[in-house]
Protein backbone atom coordinates (compact mmCIF):
# COMPACT_ATOMS: atom_id res chain seq x y z
CA UNK A 1 0.00 0.00 0.00
CA UNK A 2 1.65 3.17 -1.12
CA UNK A 3 1.69 7.10 0.44
CA UNK A 4 -1.56 9.04 -0.45
CA UNK A 5 -0.73 12.56 -1.14
CA UNK A 6 -3.66 15.21 -0.49
CA UNK A 7 -3.78 19.18 -0.35
CA UNK A 8 0.11 19.46 1.04
CA UNK A 9 -0.54 16.46 3.12
CA UNK A 10 1.31 12.78 3.23
CA UNK A 11 -0.03 10.00 4.75
CA UNK A 12 2.11 7.12 5.39
CA UNK A 13 0.82 3.27 6.53
CA UNK A 14 2.47 0.81 8.64
CA UNK A 15 0.67 -2.02 9.43
CA UNK A 16 1.38 -5.90 11.43
CA UNK A 17 -0.53 -8.93 10.61
CA UNK A 18 -0.04 -10.26 13.49
CA UNK A 19 -1.35 -7.69 16.28
CA UNK A 20 -3.72 -6.59 13.85
CA UNK A 21 -3.16 -2.80 14.35
CA UNK A 22 -1.77 -0.09 11.88
CA UNK A 23 -0.50 3.65 12.06
CA UNK A 24 -1.19 6.34 9.56
CA UNK A 25 1.57 8.97 10.11
CA UNK A 26 0.95 11.99 8.79
CA UNK A 27 3.35 14.93 7.16
CA UNK A 28 2.97 18.29 5.95
CA UNK A 29 6.60 19.50 4.24
CA UNK A 30 8.29 16.46 5.07
CA UNK A 31 7.65 17.50 8.89
CA UNK A 32 5.71 14.70 10.72
CA UNK A 33 2.33 15.75 12.39
CA UNK A 34 0.37 13.26 14.19
CA UNK A 35 0.04 9.81 13.83
CA UNK A 36 -3.71 7.88 13.44
CA UNK A 37 -3.73 4.42 14.93
CA UNK A 38 -5.81 1.56 13.69
CA UNK A 39 -7.13 -1.89 13.80
CA UNK A 40 -7.92 -4.07 10.92
CA UNK A 41 -9.32 -7.83 10.16
CA UNK A 42 -7.65 -9.91 7.86
CA UNK A 43 -3.88 -9.41 6.16
CA UNK A 44 -4.21 -5.75 5.42
CA UNK A 45 -6.25 -2.82 5.80
CA UNK A 46 -8.51 -1.81 3.47
CA UNK A 47 -8.07 0.81 0.40
CA UNK A 48 -11.39 2.04 1.84
CA UNK A 49 -10.71 2.17 5.28
CA UNK A 50 -7.30 3.98 4.85
CA UNK A 51 -9.08 6.41 2.80
CA UNK A 52 -11.85 7.18 5.41
CA UNK A 53 -9.24 7.85 7.87
CA UNK A 54 -7.69 10.52 5.20
CA UNK A 55 -11.25 11.96 4.53
CA UNK A 56 -11.89 12.41 8.42
CA UNK A 57 -8.27 13.76 9.25
CA UNK A 58 -9.56 16.66 7.22
CA UNK A 59 -13.02 16.91 8.92
CA UNK A 60 -10.98 17.65 12.38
Amino acid sequence: MGAIDRDGYRFETEYSVIHQDGALHVYKDGDFIKEITFSFPGEKPSREQIEKLVDEFFEE
